[in-house]
């Protein structure tokens, strides 16, 4: 447990998209998160199928680098080849735990995960009518949402990081193709994120999108996927370093490493 006044590094990524040919194409990257951070965050699409043999390909490009706290959400990649469960599995045996509905308090700031998912943005949003299999669609949108209004609710530390694969805000995905936005996220997570009161809320998903932008309320949302990183910050390794002061209502330091 930090004390009050403590900072407390997070390092973000998303989309790593390990595959069977990845071999030592991340480590490098991972080394450089545990050098600068107290907590490395992985924001979906951790795998490039969601195979098992993918998640073993990565357990051991992080073994032997990261010897900090791992969190990780699922994407949509990670849950293609109906394996999620061994996934995860062997993701936790390398240290990296995968977030799900829950959280989890380290050094005194929370995280709570949820991979998220589609349905639009605002007053367009997609509503619950007509044919069942669309309301089964939004059903899950809604579902997601509930699952990280849960875990927000059950956190008790005064900062809260959002984590999640699919975009809550339309700012940070909107620099993409007008066709594919509805796909990329839904505002239906907003609401518990400017509810709880959330320090910041990270997201991947979005090779596209744009690096940062603001709920509502003004927290703020930074789209992390590594295609959206080499693109804004194509000098720096392809993460974002957060500094959070435990127990302050201070702002949010967030930089490039």
């Amino acid at each position: 447990m930090a004390l009050n006044g403590a900072v407390v590094r997070v390092a973000a990524v998303g989309d790593v998209h390990c595959g069977k040919a990845s071999t030592g194409a991340l480590q490098p990257l991972f080394a450089r998160m545990a050098e600068h951070a107290d907590v490395v965050v992985l924001c979906g699409d951790v795998t490039d199928n969601g195979l098992p043999e993918e998640a073993r390909v990565l357990a051991r490009e992080v073994s032997g680098v990261l010897k900090i706290p791992a969190l990780a959400v699922f994407g949509n990649h990670d849950y293609e080849s109906g394996h999620a469960d061994e996934v995860a599995a062997i993701l936790a045996d390398a240290g990296i735990r995968v977030l799900d509905g829950d959280g989890v308090e380290i050094g005194g700031v929370g995280f709570a995960g949820v991979k998220g998912f589609a349905g639009g943005f605002g007053a367009r949003a997609l509503q619950s009518w007509g044919e069942a299999v669309l309301k089964s669609f939004v059903r899950e949108a809604v579902e997601e949402a509930l699952k990280l209004e849960t875990a927000l609710a059950r956190l008790r530390t005064p900062q809260r990081i959002a984590v999640l694969h699919y975009a809550p805000i339309r700012a940070t995905v909107e620099t993409e193709p007008a066709e594919i936005l509805a796909f990329l996220g839904s505002s239906r997570l907003e609401e518990p994120i400017n509810r709880y009161g959330v320090a910041l809320a990270v997201h991947g998903h979005a090779h596209n999108g744009a690096p940062e932008g603001r709920t509502a309320t003004g927290v703020p949302v930074y789209n992390v996927a590594i295609p959206v990183l080499k693109a804004a910050f194509p000098e720096q390794p392809p993460f974002r370093l957060f500094e959070i002061v435990v127990g302050s209502p201070a702002p949010v330091a967030a930089s490039a490493p």
